[in-house]
């Protein structure tokens, strides 16, 4: 077995001497608690482990918390913390005191007191945020990028023309190679030299994915509508959210739905990428459009298990844009930036649209993305909508399977995927 070192180390170690509490929140499998391993094994102090997958630990948590903190002394990780969110409050009085020590020069300089990992975020983050405001640090690790898989710094995607110059481009692949990576995934253990069957495992994650995580969130009777409905929805990444649609097919109302797409989102398995609009622009579709941040999974449940049918479907187009849209993503989370401030889509009444809209500082940048090596002109017809923002537009990009950059016009560029 082989460690793949992770972007968000780095942000981490930065973190430890400004936080008495570290969150890495993300989905099951995402590597939460062998990224914090992994600090653990390199630091120059223990720190202590317990997870409340242990049912008896939890018992323990959830039943004693005080008595609980004192047997497992910090520094310590705490995994899955949500199965205890009492343990929030008892926390904050500990970390409070060893303030008040620092304070009154009674102890040592507060450093990182305690790691949380969980892969829920509905109660147990309102209460982070109520609890621990001021002394906790909170960072999402998605599955792995492509970047992280073949060991390469990682920056978050800008599409000025003159930075992704300077970029070090990952190695070219063929199409059958790139919906080959797209099929397999990012979960850390499908890369980690192990032989593992992707089918076995991605049946096994959406098994213990509904017994774990989804078991305590629905009626027991609803655990095979549920799993209709999370194929439904992969059958529709890159797509925009229609409730009445997904409803239709799965057999439940739309506010079921939209409780079902908020368990989907507060676990991460998907991201509802927001449409850009601002006040001179009234005429904006406010529907997100849904991605999985996994592709593997989204082809599992879509039932696609070969990359060559994969890329002959009628399902290849929409699942090569969740492909890049998840490692734009990817490169905000790991560098600990909330992509939410920077990333949208654009569509409008005309149904003019854009693939990605990426906002940086006072600069708007549009991006669409083309299963093709010369998309040409026409993949930028709607670029011209970005002067109603009135911000500063210095380029525009298409993301598509071109082995180098070359120029559509004065302002517009094509780019290899290997430069994301």
């Amino acid at each position: 077995m082989k460690y793949i070192n992770r972007s968000l180390e780095k942000k981490i170690d930065e973190m430890k001497d400004s936080f008495p509490v570290i969150l890495v929140a993300g989905a099951r499998q995402t590597g939460k608690s062998t990224l914090l391993e992994y600090i653990n094994n390199t630091s120059k102090e223990k720190i202590n482990y317990v997870t409340l997958d242990n049912i008896i630990d939890r018992a323990n948590a959830i039943e004693d918390p005080e008595n609980f903190l004192r047997l497992h002394e910090a520094p310590l990780i705490i995994d899955e913390f949500q199965y205890a969110p009492n343990l929030l409050n008892y926390i904050k009085i500990k970390v409070d005191e060893m303030r008040k020590n620092e304070l009154f020069g009674k102890g040592n300089n507060l450093k990182t007191m305690y790691y949380l990992t969980g892969s829920q975020v509905f109660q147990t983050m309102k209460n982070v945020s109520e609890s621990l405001a001021g002394r906790i640090g909170i960072v999402e690790l998605n599955p792995l990028s492509t970047r992280e898989i073949n060991s390469k710094k990682e920056e978050c995607f800008i599409p000025d023309i003159s930075k992704l110059k300077e970029k070090e481009k990952l190695e070219y692949i063929s199409l059958e190679k790139v919906y080959g990576r797209i099929l397999r995934g990012s979960f850390p253990i499908l890369y980690n030299g192990q032989e593992i069957n992707v089918e076995n495992f991605y049946s096994a994650y959406i098994k213990t994915y509904i017994e774990r995580d989804i078991r305590e969130l629905i009626n027991i009777k609803d655990e095979v509508k549920f799993l209709k409905f999370i194929s439904a929805v992969a059958a529709r990444t890159a797509q925009e959210y229609n409730a009445s649609e997904i409803g239709k097919d799965v057999g439940i109302d739309n506010k079921t739905v939209d409780d079902w797409m908020s368990i989907l989102k507060n676990t991460f398995l998907v991201y509802l990428l927001q449409p850009y609009s601002n006040n001179p622009t009234a005429r904006v579709i406010k529907r997100p459009k849904i991605y999985f941040m996994d592709t593997g999974l989204a082809c599992y449940l879509a039932g696609y298990l070969d990359a060559r049918t994969l890329e002959r479907s009628a399902y290849s187009g929409q699942i090569f844009e969740t492909y890049v849209i998840s490692e734009i993503i990817k490169s905000y989370t790991n560098n600990s930036r909330d992509p939410r401030l920077h990333l949208y889509y654009y569509r409008d009444n005309n149904q003019k649209e854009i693939d990605l809209i990426v906002v940086d500082q006072d600069k708007i940048y549009p991006v669409e993305i083309k299963k093709s090596a010369n998309p040409g002109k026409d993949a930028i017809k709607n670029f011209d909508v970005i002067e109603k923002f009135e911000m500063k537009s210095p380029c525009g990009v298409v993301i598509c399977l071109t082995k180098d950059i070359h120029v559509i016009d004065e302002k517009n560029y094509m780019i290899p995927i290997e430069y994301i």
